[in-house]
């Protein structure tokens, strides 16, 4: 069976792309290996600048106009007209991007998973019955995240990565927060992000300067000093790709966490991978697509990992983010500039 265009990976990223080329009457199939799209490790923030005025307003769990910002040395709130940040349900997000994408006519394989690449040829395998296929393509999208089989087909190794531990708890909360503080994360991060009737409360890292083991520890004992106890609760636990090496290689393209395009600084994921996705597709669609979108996303993505590495020193990482908190609750930095939006 040939398929003019197959994306691997039904996230944010696949989706997207395969909403793009179906719109313009392109075949596409999209693989995914789950049995149902859009569960993911995911603390479900998306900033104004990126998402919130693409996303319809009932899938938002809860919007903030204030970010409560902590340090070792600082409490400081940033204020704005309009809300900064908003909390999605992730497995929500994913539906509707795949009602969108069938809708526009994309074809969607769920429980399927890829398991050889031989020039244009794929190998997929039905998971639960064990089942092969062999389907041949023009043009083949990795969407499949961090460990990407696309990307290893390619030969891209993924040595930056971050590490997200999340935990879903029941509750309520005023305030998004954000928790900079090096004696429990180095120069990640821990959060409480509100949605509508539970809390999102984890912690991001870079792997290495933190290990999984080692983050699930500090995120349980920085939380517990807050008053939350997750010691009885599940908290689950992903890689985060940043390791940026391309995007487009001849008839090959990668999206989102595939190509290394999450945010080093922060874990932002979700925009990157639809931005990625969509600009895919129009270069599919047209090889001469002069992507302004990927140009601005890439140069956001680079500062993000110069930031990293000049915060894996101790003593840096403390001026700095003393120093930009300063700055943001002052307003001397809006908050949209460290965003991954263009």
């Amino acid at each position: 069976m040939h398929i003019p265009v197959v994306i691997i990976g039904g996230g944010p990223g696949g989706l997207a792309c395969a909403r793009v080329l179906a719109e313009a009457g392109r075949r596409v199939l999209v693989v995914e290996r789950k049995n149902a799209v859009g569960s993911k490790v995911c603390a479900g923030g998306i900033t104004w600048h990126g998402l919130i005025s693409r996303v319809p307003a009932e899938l938002i769990e809860r919007s903030f106009p204030r970010q409560l910002i902590v340090t070792r040395r600082q409490r400081a709130t940033v204020v704005a007209e309009q809300p900064m940040i908003a909390t999605v349900n992730r497995f929500r997000l994913g539906q509707y991007m795949l009602e969108q994408a069938r809708n526009a006519g994309a074809e969607v394989l769920n429980g399927w998973q890829l398991r050889g690449i031989k020039g244009r040829e794929l190998e997929i395998e039905d998971r639960q019955n064990r089942q092969r296929q062999t389907i041949s393509c023009d043009n083949l999208v990795g969407a499949d995240g961090s460990c990407s089989m696309v990307r290893r087909h390619l030969g891209l190794d993924t040595c930056r990565l971050g590490i997200g531990i999340n935990y879903q708890v029941a509750g309520q909360y005023p305030e998004m927060e954000w928790h900079l503080d090096s004696l429990f994360f180095k120069n990640g991060y821990g959060w409480i992000f509100p949605h509508r009737q539970t809390l999102s409360i984890g912690a991001y890292a870079d792997r290495r300067s933190m290990n999984a083991k080692a983050l699930k520890e500090q995120c349980l004992n920085w939380a517990g000093g807050l008053g939350f106890d997750l010691s009885q609760e599940r908290g689950r636990a992903e890689y985060i790709n940043y390791d940026y090496k391309g995007w487009s290689f001849r008839d090959t393209f990668l999206v989102g966490d595939a190509a290394g395009l999450a945010s080093g600084l922060t874990g932002e994921g979700i925009y990157p991978a639809i931005v990625s996705g969509e600009e895919v597709a129009k270069t599919i669609l047209d090889p001469g697509h002069n992507s302004v979108a990927m140009s601005r996303l890439i140069r956001h993505h680079r500062l993000h990992s110069c930031m990293v590495r000049l915060t894996a020193n101790p003593i840096l990482n403390t001026m700095i983010g003393e120093m930009m908190t300063f700055a943001l609750h002052r307003g001397i930095i809006d908050f949209k500039r460290l965003e991954m939006a263009p």
